[in-house]
């Protein structure tokens, strides 16, 4: 995934070790946010399911909502 949406993967670690919010969600993952300044500040969104071992990265995306927000 992280290919096809162009996101390298040091912005993903970025994210989940210096997140600028997180947060649980309604489905238990933990969402982090952080604003990537190489990429207009876009807000990458990563959830990750720390209820296995290892943890797993769900998924990883651009959110737009949160950047409206701001």
């Amino acid at each position: 995934m992280l290919k096809e949406r162009s996101i390298p993967e040091e912005w993903v670690w970025q994210t989940i070790r210096s997140p600028d919010t997180q947060n649980i969600g309604a489905d238990n993952n933990v969402h982090y946010f952080k604003g990537i300044s190489e990429y207009e500040r876009r807000i990458l969104h990563v959830v990750v399911n720390p209820h296995i071992t290892p943890q797993k990265v769900v998924t990883v995306f651009f959110d737009r909502r949160e950047r409206n927000k701001k």
